[in-house]
C-alpha cells in the first residue's frame, strides 16, 4: 500500500489538510519576538511563530493572523501582500528586511508566505506518513534552477526511523520545493519513485564548516519540521472530524485568552477578510454558490463575559459568523431606499458587509436583543458608530454550532442621541 495523502508540493497552497492547520495553529500560542531570521532556528520553529524583525505584541499577532489566514483559508500571496501592507502601516513597522522597494517588499512577502506554507505543509505530512515504514524523497521536476545534492536524493527509499530523515526531511532550504511520500513496501515505494537500491551518497551526513548542517542544506534548515510535535499534532487533528469549518475554533481552544483575543482582533482587521466578507454578501445576493457559512472570527474574552452577563450563555470559543439567510434577510427587509429612508435609515448595500469585522472589533455597546420569533434562540446586538453613522447588527446564539451568526443589520444615516 502507498501513501494515499496528496504529496505534490504544488498542493501546498491549496486547502489544507487538519495536520497541517493543526501544526501551524498550535504554534500561534507562542508568539516569539527576534531582531534576526537566526534568533530562532530548527525545531523552535514547531512550537513558536516569528517574522524576522517582527518584535512587539500586537505586530506579532496581526502577521500571525495574516500567515494563518493565508494558510487556513487558501488566500492568494497578492491578498496577503495587501493585509501585509495594512499591518505594516497600522503598526508602523519600519527597518524590515526589504523595506523601501517594490521588489524588496515582493520578496519578504513572498519569503513570509511561501516559507510558513512549506514548513505546516512538511509539518502536516510528516503526522501523516508515521503510518508508512518506507519514506522516498522526492525531488521536484522541472526546477528552474535545481540544486544538484537535492537532486542526487530523488528515489532514496529509506525506513522512517533511518537517521537520514533527522536533517534531511523537506524543505532542505529557502524555497526548496521536495517531499517526501510514504509505502508500506519496496514495490510500494518503487511505484512512487522510489528506488530501495540507492545508497546514501558519500559524506552525506557530514557537517560543512559554513552553515553547521550537512551538505546541501541552508543555514538553519538542518531538521524535520513537525517532527518534534508530531504526536500532539495528530492527536488534534483526529478530534476534528468536521472540515473546514470546526477546525477553524477546534485548535484555538488551548491558546491562552490573551494570544486567543489578540488574534481574533488581528483577523478582524485584515483588509483581506473585510474584501472576502463583502464577496460573500454579493455571491448570495447575485444567487451564486457559497460556504454554508462566512467567519468573522473569534468572540474575544470580553465579549463572551459580557454575553453571559447579558444571557445567561456562555460563548466562550464561539465565533462570529455570516450565512446566505441573514444576507437575504437584510437585502429584503433593509434593502430598499424608500422604506429605509421612512425610518431614519439608509438602505444596507452588500460593500456595507466589508465593515462588518470593523463593527465587531469597535468599542460600541453590546446588549440583550430578546430572543428571535422564528428559532426562540437568544440574541445579542452590537451597536457602534462608524464614519458618523450608527450601524446594529443583531446576532442570534447557536449553542450547537458554537457560532454568533448575524440575523439582522441596519444603519441610520446620523448618530442618534
Amino acid at each position: 500500500m502507498t501513501d494515499p495523502q496528496p504529496s505534490a508540493i504544488g498542493g501546498i497552497l491549496g486547502q489544507p489538510f487538519p495536520q497541517q492547520l493543526a501544526f501551524f495553529r498550535q504554534k500561534l500560542a507562542n508568539l516569539v519576538p527576534t531582531a534576526a531570521w537566526d534568533d530562532m532556528l530548527k525545531s523552535a520553529h514547531d512550537r513558536g511563530f516569528m517574522v524576522a524583525g517582527a518584535a512587539k505584541a500586537d505586530l506579532l499577532s496581526d502577521l500571525a493572523a495574516a500567515v494563518e489566514r493565508a494558510i487556513g483559508e487558501g488566500q492568494s500571496l497578492e491578498a496577503f501582500r495587501k493585509d501585509f501592507r495594512a499591518i505594516v502601516e497600522r503598526n508602523g513597522w519600519h527597518g524590515w528586511t526589504g523595506e523601501g522597494s517594490a521588489a524588496g517588499e515582493a520578496w519578504r512577502t513572498r519569503i513570509i508566505y511561501k516559507t510558513n506554507a512549506a514548513t505546516s505543509y512538511a509539518a502536516g505530512r510528516f503526522a501523516q506518513l508515521k503510518a508508512f515504514p518506507l519514506w522516498v524523497y522526492r525531488h521536484t521536476h522541472g526546477e528552474r534552477y535545481p540544486r544538484p545534492q537535492h537532486e542526487a536524493w530523488d528515489g532514496l527509499t529509506l525506513r522512517q526511523e533511518d537517521a537520514f530523515w533527522n536533517a534531511h526531511y523537506p524543505p532542505n532550504g529557502w524555497g526548496c520545493r521536495c517531499y517526501v511520500v510514504g509505502a508500506r513496501s519496496e514495490r510500494g515505494a518503487e511505484r512512487l519513485g522510489g528506488d530501495s537500491s540507492k545508497p546514501l551518497p558519500d559524506g552525506w551526513d557530514r557537517t560543512d564548516a559554513k552553515t553547521g548542517e550537512p551538505p546541501g542544506i541552508d543555514k538553519g534548515w538542518g531538521y524535520a519540521p513537525g517532527a518534534s510535535v508530531s504526536d500532539t499534532v495528530e492527536a488534534m487533528a483526529a478530534k476534528t472530524t468536521q472540515w473546514p469549518y470546526t477546525i477553524a475554533k477546534a485548535y484555538m481552544q488551548s491558546m491562552p485568552a490573551d494570544v486567543r483575543d489578540s488574534l481574533a482582533r488581528s483577523y478582524r482587521s485584515l483588509p483581506s477578510v473585510a474584501d472576502d466578507t463583502r464577496r460573500y454578501a454579493q455571491a448570495v445576493v447575485e444567487d451564486r454558490s457559497t460556504a454554508p457559512y462566512r467567519t468573522l472570527g473569534l468572540v474575544t474574552s470580553k465579549d463572551a463575559h459580557e454575553i453571559q452577563t447579558l444571557t445567561g450563555k456562555n460563548v466562550s470559543g464561539f465565533d462570529f459568523a455570516l450565512d446566505p439567510s441573514a444576507i437575504r434577510h437584510v437585502q429584503d427587509k433593509h434593502g430598499n431606499p424608500e422604506n429605509e429612508a421612512a425610518r431614519g435609515q439608509r438602505p444596507v448595500t452588500t460593500d456595507d458587509y466589508a465593515q462588518l469585522p470593523a463593527l465587531l472589533n469597535a468599542q460600541g455597546i453590546l446588549t440583550d436583543a430578546g430572543f428571535s420569533r422564528t428559532t426562540k434562540l437568544p440574541l445579542v446586538k452590537w451597536q457602534a458608530d462608524i464614519d458618523g453613522e450608527q450601524w446594529s447588527a443583531v446576532f442570534e446564539i447557536r449553542k450547537g454550532r458554537r457560532m454568533l451568526a448575524l440575523q439582522t443589520l441596519h444603519i441610520r444615516n446620523e448618530r442618534q442621541p
